[in-house]
């Protein structure tokens, strides 16, 4: 199932960028659909004032998605390590995740929806890992523990 895809024009669901501004830090993220049509977040990670993360999440109506056990994302990152997030519900708090790192090319990052757990504020709670039923959020986080420059093209994401 295509879940997005950037390159075919059409919009796919509002996405914001959450930077760690919301608990008094200065990281400063940026997302924007490029002339080639792929999307880029982008940005600078500042540890100051106890920051050190941005996001960038793209929220829709829940979709079942229990015939699916994998996802697959068409990137182009950095050399950075970044964070797949995902909720089932709006009105979570956790979000599941799971980090993959990249290597500056364009290459496709395969993530099995099982192995994404729960976490809440940086922390892993004590819950199963994601149930894989219903999908309502994804998003892209990088938060590495440095002060660091980020760029991550996003082509597309698909479920399989």
């Amino acid at each position: 199932m295509q879940l997005i895809e950037f390159n075919s024009g059409k919009k796919d669901g509002e996405w914001e960028v959450v930077n760690d501004v919301v608990m008094g830090g200065r990281s400063n993220g940026r997302f924007s659909i490029s002339p080639d049509r792929f999307a880029v977040f982008s940005g600078e990670v500042s540890l100051e004032n106890n920051g050190g993360f941005s996001l960038v999440r793209c929220r829709f109506d829940p979709i079942a998605i229990g015939d699916y056990q994998q996802v697959s994302i068409r990137l182009r990152g950095d050399g950075k390590r970044y964070q797949f997030r995902v909720k089932s519900d709006h009105e979570d708090k956790h979000a599941y995740i799971h980090y993959f790192p990249t290597d500056g090319n364009w290459e496709t990052v395969h993530l099995r929806l099982a192995d994404l757990y729960p976490t809440y504020k940086g922390k892993k709670l004590e819950m199963p890992n994601f149930p894989g039923k219903m999908l309502a959020e994804v998003g892209f986080l990088i938060g590495n523990g440095r002060a660091e420059s980020f760029c991550l093209k996003l082509e597309e994401v698909v479920l399989k």
